[in-house]
């Protein structure tokens, strides 16, 4: 996947892509401006494309597109991990693989674009990035730990446990890593990742719910 947009001037795209690790100047401000001009563009999205949600509903939805493993796998489509710079010490234990260093660039990115094309130049590029993913995400209104639960205890299954693993990242760009287990009708442990523990819950839960969902799909 390429992005669908050409820098007029190469220096931003080329800041965006330097991880602090590499000194100064770096991409950390531009991180956070695109870290909200992400929030924005796909809250707007889902506006438009669930009419009938709820704020936080639709939270929920926002949440599962912008997240830090999200973000990283969009940053892989689009090889970024190939292009960064990074210090020795990043460079040597595999930052250029790493999801956080990945959804930053990303964040950062997406600020490069709008500062060099302005706000719609931004909108149309994340709009064309985004379109897929927003369009195949499910209508259901409740969350993934609600259906788990609802799964479960309509079969009368002990609840799922929620356990937090580990931590990574600055304080403003945490990630959260947690196990969701559940132990009938088999023994299942998924992984999630997000910006918030929360958030973790619910991708974990939603891995957990598909594995069990499994046999009856086949």
């Amino acid at each position: 996947m390429e992005l669908a947009y050409h820098f007029r001037d190469a220096s931003l795209a080329a800041l965006a892509l330097t991880h602090r690790s590499a000194g100064k100047p770096n991409n950390e401000r531009m991180e956070f401006l695109g870290d909200a001009l992400l929030g924005a563009i796909v809250a707007e999205m889902l506006y438009e494309t669930h009419p009938k949600a709820t704020e936080g509903e639709m939270s929920r939805l926002r949440s599962q597109l912008v997240n830090g493993q999200a973000l990283a796998g969009l940053a892989r489509e689009l090889e970024l991990g190939d292009r960064l710079k990074l210090g020795s010490g990043e460079l040597k234990s595999g930052g250029f693989r790493r999801d956080s260093i990945l959804a930053d660039a990303f964040e950062a990115l997406v600020a490069a674009v709008y500062l060099d094309g302005g706000f719609d130049a931004c909108r149309d590029t994340v709009r064309t990035l985004f379109a897929d993913r927003v369009a195949a995400l499910p209508r259901s209104s409740k969350d993934a730990k609600t259906r788990l639960q609802e799964w479960l205890q309509a079969h009368g299954w002990p609840l799922p446990q929620y356990e937090l693993v580990g931590t990574e990242g600055e304080d403003h760009a945490r990630i959260f890593d947690v196990n969701c287990v559940v132990n009938e009708p088999m023994v299942i442990t998924a992984a999630g990742r997000g910006s918030s523990r929360r958030l973790a819950e619910q991708d974990a839960a939603e891995l957990v719910l598909n594995r069990l969902l499994e046999p009856l799909d086949g």
